[in-house]
């Protein structure tokens, strides 16, 4: 009886500690080198050293994501320096 009262009990919970999944939303996308021009792509880098530093040894580029939306309120302004 107390088993299945624990699990009427998580089974009621569940919901209420469930997260809802979103896809992650990066600025930076690395394209890595690949042989005959074709090559995987990773939007996952919050700023333009850590995607170069990924690439780093293995050729390709960084650019900027095109589908990146920053998060709603107040954000600071700054240039990004290109190296």
């Amino acid at each position: 009886m107390k088993a299945l009262l624990f699990a009427a009990g998580l089974i009621a919970a569940a919901p209420a500690l469930a997260s809802s999944a979103q896809a992650q939303n990066y600025p930076w996308c690395a394209v890595y080198g690949g042989r005959g021009g074709g090559g995987a792509q990773n939007c996952g880098f919050t700023t333009f050293a850590q995607c170069m530093a990924t690439l780093s040894g293995m050729g390709g580029f960084c650019n900027r994501n095109t589908q990146y939306v920053p998060p709603p309120g107040p954000h600071r302004r700054h240039r990004h320096r290109y190296e």
